[in-house]
């Protein structure tokens, strides 16, 4: 019996193949959900951040830290130096620690949580109101309901900015840095800075957004992503001087949009009611998320995306998945049947 190459049948099938390959479907999620059943402080997780193995997760109970991706975690509480046990914020940088609180100032800690020192406006904070926090290299930066306050060494000094500085508004839901940039999310626009604080621009209603009322920003390039309370996401692709928005009608789970991350160019979003969404196409559609999938409460505050994980930090525990490869639908029939056996 030999086997003899026949150029027709490669044809055939290479046709074959091309006709049945098809786009690989979205990887699919299954989420675990842990709480304090599993040590955290608290059920309701405010925000969420990880790195490594490491994850921070900021409740209304106190500061719940895991070395070992979740397996056990260490509560930091007042009772260890926090300046309140509801951790609206949190951020970490090496060693350090930020926890934002809610009416309570900011405490951080240098040595990876074994101290704490807090700072409030009597440090130089714009308020005492923290939303949350956001940290690059020396640089903290604090979303407050007084403004946006930034400092360069540490917390030891503090420089305000406010609409009398060209923010939308004094309220600052949340910020993010990148690039030399900084986005402000305010109850009235997108604020951004090209020029450390210098001088902003505001992006609300009039330069497209559905709504002026922005919970969380997020940027890559100059790709601006905004969660809006009550008008759903938008997104610009010039910097901020243009917005689509995406709604429910767009797919989004929900118009009450808390939180947004990208990460390999998917965008997830967080939102009340309508749990998690995650677009592959920039938004033009999505797959949404909910406690049939695992979360632990269909209210998602926040979400983020650490080396595949994905966090969601939900009313009713902390929600975790790591995204199961997804498999191409295509003709299987190739390389096995480039040759035919003659007898």
């Amino acid at each position: 019996m030999k086997s003899r190459f026949i150029p027709s049948t490669i044809t055939r099938l290479g046709l074959l193949a091309s006709t049945l390959i098809l786009p690989a479907p979205a990887a699919s999620l299954s989420f675990t959900n842990l709480t304090t059943a599993d040590g955290l402080a608290n059920n309701v997780v405010n925000r969420v951040y990880a790195s490594g193995s490491n994850i921070y997760a900021g409740t209304s109970g106190g500061l719940s830290i895991s070395s070992n991706g979740g397996s056990s975690w260490t509560n930091y509480t007042t009772a260890n130096g926090l300046a309140a046990n509801n951790v609206r914020g949190v951020y970490a940088s090496g060693s350090n620690i930020y926890a934002a609180h809610l009416s309570n100032g900011l405490s951080i800690s240098t040595n990876g949580g074994g101290s704490w020192t807090s700072y409030t406006t009597s440090n130089g904070l714009a308020s005492n109101a923290l939303y949350n926090v956001y940290a690059l290299e020396n640089t903290i930066y604090v979303a407050t309901g007084g403004g946006l306050s930034i400092s360069s060494n540490g917390g030891g000094s503090w420089t305000n900015y406010t609409t009398e500085s060209g923010l939308g508004s004094n309220i600052v839901n949340n910020v993010f840095a990148s690039g030399g940039n900084i986005y402000a999310a305010t109850s009235n626009g997108v604020s951004i800075s090209t020029n450390g604080g210098s001088s902003w621009s505001n992006y609300s209603t009039p330069a497209g957004l559905g709504n002026g009322n922005i919970y969380d920003v997020y940027a890559v390039g100059n790709n601006v992503y905004a969660a809006m309370l009550g008008g759903g996401l938008g997104i610009s692709n010039d910097a901020g001087s243009s917005w689509t928005n995406y709604t429910t009608s767009s797919g989004l789970q929900s118009n009450n949009i808390y939180g947004v991350y990208v990460s390999d160019n998917k965008i997830y979003t967080a939102s009340a009611g309508g749990a998690l969404g995650i677009s592959s196409d920039g938004g033009n559609s999505w797959t949404n998320y909910t406690t049939s999938d695992g979360l632990g409460s269909n209210i998602v505050f926040d979400v983020f995306v650490s080396d595949g994980k994905v966090f969601a930090a939900t009313s009713g525990g902390l929600s975790a998945a790591i995204p199961e490869p997804s498999i191409p639908i295509m003709g299987f029939l190739g390389a096995a049947m480039l040759f035919r056996r003659k007898r």
